[in-house]
């Protein structure tokens, strides 16, 4: 195959399982009404931590999409990964025929991989010994599972890794594999994100880092990004995937094109393993790298979703990064954190969020930041607080920065013909 690096790249399909909803439209509706996905941890007696709500998916069925042999041998993340991608690639009208196959890849990352697994794996180990392992603990526990089990199903054949920096894992998915589209190697590629976090050890770990909300007490009430009163992420779960391909493809076979992908800019702190660069240098450096491939100048952007992690350095260094880039445009445009109701998906969250900027573009609706009653004085851009906003978008920006100081943003445009 010929490679060229003049493919323009374009979304047909999006699924997603989240706390807020078992598919895409149930969870745009969710967050455009600025419904909570907090709520009581039910999948373990959380009685240890002092942390006690997260953002669990809720009523996750995943017999329509998996064969039951087949779920007891996959992680909870590769679970919502699978039913993700299904449902993606039916939006699409996607058929992988064997003639296409070996030109459509899967790029599906995670930040943490089989959590669950590791510890109920372990358990056995501890309690009955070696012999009683599962012989697919490994599969179920690496982080290129979700990957390796779309392709599996769905006979992609192309390209497929999984990439893993952190909270901006699935952000470096879309990106990636639109890289492969643009680059001729591939004419479609399944892309974008899953994880399962909720476990005793992930909340823990979390906690330890001082990175979680302690509002246990209202669950509803938090995060709260932007607000001067924020004290930390909730935990979230679940996946999103979207199809991406080739204008020219895409047009061949009559797709129904929801945007176009037409920036992606990559950089890395170089920093603290936690906490952001000062002033969110390499943040702003992302930014400027999507802009210029997407080639759109500051005043026309017309929506920013926000990582908005509700952490107190984050949050000012976002906004820092967005002001130093946009200038007073900044002031002008609409940024709003989803995860103030979807909570942090870890490596699910990026996907999710670029899939809200695509149905910010098709739908003119911004979701709301929930909590934000108080913005915390650096944080003085318009978050659009409360309520969803009626806003033309034709260019919308997703940000994703992750520990390990991986910085990821995406610019959709929407597509005319």
């Amino acid at each position: 195959m010929q490679h060229s690096s003049n493919h323009r790249v374009v979304v047909t399909g999006i699924g997603a399982v989240t706390p807020l909803g078992l598919d895409m439209e149930s969870t745009w509706q969710a967050l455009v009404n600025g419904q909570s996905g907090v709520g009581p941890i039910t999948r373990f007696a959380p009685n240890p931590l002092p942390v006690k709500v997260a953002c669990e998916v809720k009523n996750f069925d995943p017999s329509p999409y998996i064969d039951p042999t087949e779920v007891r041998r996959m992680d909870l993340f590769e679970q919502f990964a699978l039913a993700a991608a299904r449902q993606a690639v039916a939006q699409a009208r996607l058929e992988i025929t064997p003639e296409i196959a070996d030109s459509v890849g899967v790029v599906i990352g995670s930040a943490i991989g089989g959590f669950s697994t590791i510890l109920n794996q372990y358990d056995i180990l501890r309690e009955q010994g070696p012999r009683r392992v599962s012989p697919f603990a490994i599969p179920m526990i690496m982080s290129n599972g979700a990957a390796g089990m779309v392709a599996i199903a769905l006979g992609a054949r192309g390209p497929s890794y999984s990439p893993a920096s952190a909270c901006a894992t699935s952000n470096d998915s879309l990106g990636q594999a639109a890289e492969l589209i643009r680059r001729g190697v591939a004419v479609a590629m399944i892309a974008g994100g899953a994880d399962a976090t909720v476990s005793v050890l992930g909340m823990a770990g979390f906690d330890r880092l001082g990175a979680l909300s302690h509002d246990n007490a209202l669950p509803s009430s938090s995060p709260k990004p932007f607000d001067k009163y924020r004290d930390g992420i909730v935990m979230g779960e679940g996946a999103c995937v979207m199809v991406l391909e080739s204008l020219e493809f895409a047009l061949k076979r009559g797709a129904n094109i929801l945007a176009e992908l037409a920036g992606y800019g990559q950089t890395t702190d170089a920093f603290h393993v936690i906490a952001p660069a000062e002033g969110g240098a390499g943040a702003a450096r992302a930014i400027r790298r999507a802009m210029d491939q997407a080639n759109v100048r500051p005043e026309e952007i017309d929506y920013i979703n926000a990582h908005g992690t509700a952490t107190p350095l984050n949050d000012i260094a976002e906004t820092q990064a967005v002001k130093a880039v946009l200038g007073e445009h900044a002031y002008r445009v609409p940024m709003s954190s989803t995860k103030s109701m979807t909570g942090h998906m870890m490596g699910a969250t990026g996907a999710l969020e670029a899939a809200v900027c695509v149905y910010a573009i098709q739908r003119g609706v911004i979701p709301p930041t929930r909590n934000l009653t108080e913005p915390d004085p650096q944080c003085d851009l318009d978050y659009v607080p409360g309520e969803a906003r009626a806003h033309r978008v034709r260019v919308a920006m997703n940000n994703s920065f992750g520990f390990g100081g991986h910085n990821s943003v995406l610019i959709f445009k929407r597509y005319d013909g």
